[in-house]
């Protein structure tokens, strides 16, 4: 899972931009976070929606390309639950249910005092060929 982990922080050059990494991998499940900085937030001074989603989406790919079968997002909606003001913000994503070709994610962004700003679902197409092409 770590050739994973690498695959994804090397590949995803949006990933690299925003300063977002992944911390954690294990079948299913993954764990990233930022470090929210000035180009994180919006113009009413809390981290931005997009910022948000892609550390959500983030930590959603790692945990559904974890067992090194492509899988990609086809769907995903996010509930912004209170803002993101400072620190670092952390996704924990765990895989719900997993059948044939379809898979549901849970991730659940939080702030540094553990609290939930965001929840996010994903809905994932596991396309049946190796992430890692071995």
């Amino acid at each position: 899972m770590e050739r994973i982990r690498e695959f994804l922080t090397r590949g995803d050059r949006l990933a690299a931009q925003l300063g977002l990494e992944i911390v954690e991998i294990g079948p299913g499940r993954a764990v990233a976070r930022v470090r929210l900085q000035d180009m994180h937030m919006n113009a009413a001074g809390i981290a931005h929606g997009g910022t948000i989603f892609a550390l959500a989406d983030f930590a959603l790919a790692a945990a559904c390309n974890s067992r090194n079968q492509l899988s990609l997002a086809i769907g995903a909606s996010i509930s912004f639950i209170k803002p993101g003001r400072a620190g670092v913000l952390t996704a924990t994503a765990s895989e719900a249910a997993k059948g044939g070709k379809l898979g549901a994610y849970v991730v659940t962004v939080a702030d540094e005092a553990g609290e939930t700003i965001a929840v996010f679902q994903g809905t994932v197409y596991n396309k049946n060929i190796p992430v890692l092409g071995d």
